[in-house]
């Protein structure tokens, strides 16, 4: 099969698409998935550059990838729920399942994958179970009430503009910051009730909560005293003050998870951004752009 393999860690030239075995038959309580689109995310970034080798067992060459949206073609003998054909998303951590997602065939366990929503086009669907698992997970770290006021950074990024929609589907009120005044419409469509555009200045204490996606440490100075913040960024997490409990949001699989957060795409309750579909070969320029910032929605890689 083919698959974007990383022959050594670097910069996105070291991504090149290769021939390489294909996964004959699923472990017992595994599955077959041949792949329609895999997303592209901060942590292949990181991978591809080598930030996490000192734990990670996983060594080039390898396949990067965590997202992948595609079609069930084998099922492990002790697998129930899902059958040949069936249309599915998963998230594989790399690190622990060693399966990358950026090949034409993948190998993954049946619990952390779900039923693909049927409202979007599948290689639409590959966008959602990092960034849906990690905003849905973060917002249950946080663990704010109804009714309480939540700040969410990043907020047109892939993770944030999911969690605002999540952020309300909870009953929370949302103060959104985004980089330029040009996202505003499009981040109080996804249901931000305000909107902050100038990262340098946050309003003082006006918040409950933060959920900091966007590595802006400064935004604690947002949250009133003895409130909450978690980051999903552990390289600047926001550090302590004024008695606010902060944490970080680590995201795990979860195929449960994932499985409500597909059903929200198919009743209307969450909206999904794909900002550009390019294929296996321009895996390269996929992460530049990645790393260039600025992307709207999430980049998808096709076979």
């Amino acid at each position: 099969m083919r698959a974007v393999v990383l022959t050594t860690y670097g910069g996105p030239e070291r991504l090149s698409v290769s021939e390489v075995p294909e996964p004959a038959v699923p472990d017992p309580d595994g599955l077959l998935i041949r792949t329609a689109a895999a997303a592209v995310n901060p942590v292949d970034l990181q991978t591809r550059a080598g930030l996490h080798a000192g734990h990670s067992a996983v060594r080039p060459p390898m396949i990067l990838g965590w997202d992948v949206a595609g079609t069930v073609t084998a099922v492990g003998e002790d697998v129930t729920g899902f059958r040949v054909g069936d249309q599915v998303v998963a998230m594989s951590a790399q690190m622990a399942t060693g399966q990358g997602t950026y090949a034409e065939t993948v190998a993954l366990p049946a619990d952390i994958v779900a039923p693909a929503p049927a409202s979007v086009s599948l290689t639409g669907a590959a966008g959602l179970p990092l960034a849906g698992l990690t905003a849905w997970q973060a917002l249950d770290a946080l663990a704010l009430p109804e009714g309480a006021t939540v700040l969410v950074t990043g907020a047109v990024g892939a993770v944030g503009g999911l969690a605002v929609q999540l952020a309300r589907l909870r009953g929370l009120t949302v103060v959104a910051q985004v980089r330029s005044a040009r996202d505003e419409d499009e981040v109080r469509a996804l249901g931000a009730d305000r909107v902050v555009v100038d990262e340098a200045h946050f309003p003082a204490a006006c918040v409950d909560g933060l959920l900091e996606t966007a590595g802006l440490p400064q935004a604690i100075g947002a949250v009133r005293d003895d409130g909450r913040a978690v980051s999903v960024v552990p390289t600047r997490v926001p550090a302590a003050e004024r008695g606010i409990h902060v944490a970080v949001s680590y995201v795990e699989q979860d195929g449960p998870g994932l499985s409500a957060l597909c059903s929200l795409v198919d009743d209307g309750s969450l909206r999904l951004r794909t900002a550009k579909e390019l294929g296996f070969e321009d895996a390269p320029r996929a992460h530049r752009l990645l790393a260039a910032g600025g992307v709207r929605g999430k980049l998808l890689l096709l076979p």
